[in-house]
């Protein structure tokens, strides 16, 4: 009896003269957990700021001075004479289209080859050995650049690189695999397709793991052919993920620097001179800091333009459907 009147005397007891149950524990250690959960993005955020930031504030605004290390006199503010320079300096224009056909040409083959492989790998799920044949195929993917390239440049040497001793024992002339004007680039291009399309075939896995599998029974059960699933089932579900390896291979082929760098060193001649290793060598070897910086700011330009393309494109089709149903 004691207890029961015990009990129903605690609200009262809480809720005080006012009358209203104020949780105020509870309140502060709300408060509480909210600071410790900022205090732990401030590390994080400081170390965005410093490494990211900064650096872009620093170079949009070395941009329009002309600063070079080796000369003798300091910055000097030009405005936008950096910008007009780059839009009639042949070279880079040059570097430029030529990044372009490399990264179209190296999306569109390693897509191909990774979505081959992907849907391959996706339909043999019983294959004996599929878990080792995935892991030596996402090999190259984990590799260094700077050892792969190594790797290829050793074997393409044409003194005592393999593939020439196997081409020189079929009978045939050594191959000058990278200081011949008509094959360096495309060995770049097959050498870069070699490492990254194991991280397409890693992407269509993945994408294909998304599509649920009463749709799949779905149209197995409505005797659908393969092409017919693809199209009207696959696909739509497995789009998103596709895109975005598409998107993230496109930005990093744009920005391909140091396969290229060790294996051609951007000969013979200007052949396999990205515009990645064009911005090298002005900032890092020519110490040309304001041009540099222009350029570079350029690229940062073009990247967010290309997923902004990649974007528009992905979200088409959504943006249809919600017009037709509106």
């Amino acid at each position: 009896m004691t207890e029961a009147v015990i009990k129903s005397k605690q609200p009262e007891l809480i809720q005080g003269k006012t009358g209203k149950s104020a949780p105020r524990k509870a309140k502060s250690r709300f408060s509480s957990n909210t600071l410790w959960s900022g205090g732990l993005l401030v590390p994080v955020l400081l170390f965005f700021i410093l490494m990211n930031v900064v650096p872009t504030i620093w170079m949009l605004g070395l941009s329009f001075y002309d600063y070079t290390l080796t000369s003798a006199k300091g910055m000097e503010f030009i405005g936008f004479d950096n910008y007009t320079r780059l839009l009639n300096d042949g070279p880079i224009q040059l570097a430029i289209s030529r990044t372009f056909l490399f990264m179209v040409l190296a999306v569109i083959l390693q897509t191909l080859l990774g979505a081959l492989i992907g849907f391959l790998f996706w339909r043999a799920d019983r294959m004996p050995g599929r878990r080792l044949a995935l892991t030596l195929l996402f090999t190259p993917m984990v590799l260094a650049p700077l050892s792969s390239g190594l790797f290829w440049r050793l074997l393409l040497d044409p003194v005592f690189g393999l593939i020439n001793y196997f081409i020189s024992s079929l009978g045939f002339e050594p191959v000058n695999f990278l200081t011949n004007p008509d094959w360096a680039f495309t060995t770049v291009l097959l050498v870069d397709t070699w490492m990254w399309t194991p991280f397409m075939a890693l992407m269509t896995l993945a994408a294909l793991g998304s599509v649920p599998k009463a749709e799949l029974e779905a149209a197995q059960v409505d005797n659908l052919s393969m092409w017919q699933r693809l199209i009207h089932v696959i696909i739509p579900y497995a789009k998103f993920i596709i895109v975005l390896g598409i998107l993230l291979r496109t930005i990093d082929v744009f920005k391909t620097m140091d396969l290229v760098y060790l294996m051609t060193n951007g000969g013979p001649g200007d052949r396999t001179e990205l515009i990645a290793v064009g911005l090298y060598r002005l900032a890092f070897q020519s110490f040309n800091l304001g041009y540099s910086s222009a350029l570079a700011v350029l690229l940062l330009f073009i990247a967010i333009a290309l997923t902004s393309i990649y974007l528009f494109v992905l979200n088409l089709r959504a943006r249809k459907e919600l017009k037709d149903q509106s």
